[in-house]
């Protein structure tokens, strides 16, 4: 899965008419779709520099902790090229935002790569070509829990942007779809950044997958009678299964859980972080309040009032049914099965 595909999304995309992934490495220059215009705009941004990679990933141009990490993993290889300190390319890096693993994960890979005498840009390459090979396991394993006439929800994005390619969430989708499966999603928006109204139905829409989107408040009236599983990504796991995914997904898992709805997280290994044994250690990321308080740049509420804005929540693991990863679907209580497998990226 790239995008953008297929010729009649010319006038979606604005006149785009080759596939790309999320990010990439070209011409010593790390490239990525910008997700911030979408879907208005169909933009790609290079840099040149570890730090304009950095803040690229500090102002959300490239999200989704899969992403991100590739992101990082390019941003070493450009440290490479331009012969800094490694170790505070780093630190940089791993500055830029505090809660997806995947960030910490990939810059860590690469630290290790440079023991092992190779090549970073190479290896940045080798990073995301095994996301994506894992996001297609992912797939595999999670389309197989999804009937025929199923109506799926998701929250927020981790879709091919999220994920460099295919997705983590939406990969059991689009995988389920192209089996032949008649499916419906329903994408909450995801507020404030609307993630899922901006990228998650923009990319349902390229794809032809039915969908509609709703107000986030509405998730609950349409869990009551119309759906039949959720599915959602994570930004990091800990050892017990408890999770960390966009503002929202815990109100979700717990109303899904008092109406008997199969509740889903789909992550690859480099996602889980068995250095915290809990939820409660996962840093939670505070982002600006005018998230909250404007849209687009225009003040929407009243000018004396302030606002709360944490870009995450932890969901408990006795809300999850299990998790989807690259080698199966594991319950809650299986997940220490995988300690210590993603050192094997």
């Amino acid at each position: 899965m790239a995008f953008p595909r297929g010729e009649d999304l010319k006038v979606t995309l604005e006149g785009a008419a080759k596939n790309y992934r999320a990010v990439w490495f070209e011409n010593g220059r790390v490239k990525m779709i910008d997700q911030r215009t979408l879907p208005h705009r169909f933009e790609i941004v290079d840099f040149g520099r570890c730090a304009e990679v950095a803040e690229a990933i500090r102002n959300m141009t490239v999200r989704g902790a899969p992403s991100i990490g590739a992101a990082a993993a390019y941003g070493m290889a450009l440290a490479s090229l331009e012969e800094l300190d490694l170790a505070e390319a780093a630190r940089l890096l791993k500055a830029s935002r505090p809660t997806a693993n995947d960030l910490f994960f990939a810059v860590d890979h690469m630290l290790r790569q440079i023991d092992l005498g190779c090549d970073l840009v190479e290896a940045g390459d080798r990073y995301a070509d095994d996301i994506v090979q894992r996001c297609s396991l992912i797939g595999e394993h999670g389309a197989a829990l999804i009937k025929n006439g199923d109506r799926v929800m998701t929250h927020c994005n981790a879709g091919a942007l999220a994920s460099v390619d295919v997705g983590t969430a939406l990969a059991p989708i689009r995988v389920a779809w192209y089996a032949g499966k008649r499916i419906f999603v329903y994408v909450s928006e995801t507020r404030p950044r609307l993630q899922g109204m901006r990228l998650t139905a923009w990319e349902l829409a390229n794809e032809g997958i039915p969908h509609s989107i709703i107000a986030d408040g509405a998730s609950g009236h349409f869990m009551k009678d119309d759906i039949d599983m959720i599915i959602v990504g994570a930004d990091r796991i800990a050892g017990n299964g408890d999770f960390a995914n966009k503002i929202g997904t815990y109100e979700k898992a717990v109303l899904a859980k008092e109406l008997g709805i199969p509740f889903y997280a789909a992550a690859p290994i480099s996602t889980f972080d068995f250095s915290i044994d809990s939820g409660q250690k996962i840093p939670i990321e505070n982002r600006d309040e005018g998230e909250i308080l404007e849209i687009e740049g225009v003040r929407i509420a009243p000018k004396t009032s302030r606002a709360l804005n944490p870009a995450f929540d932890v969901t408990p693991c006795k809300f999850v049914e299990g998790f989807i990863t690259e080698v199966g679907v594991l319950a809650p209580g299986d997940i220490h099965k995988i300690r210590g497998g993603a050192s094997d990226f």
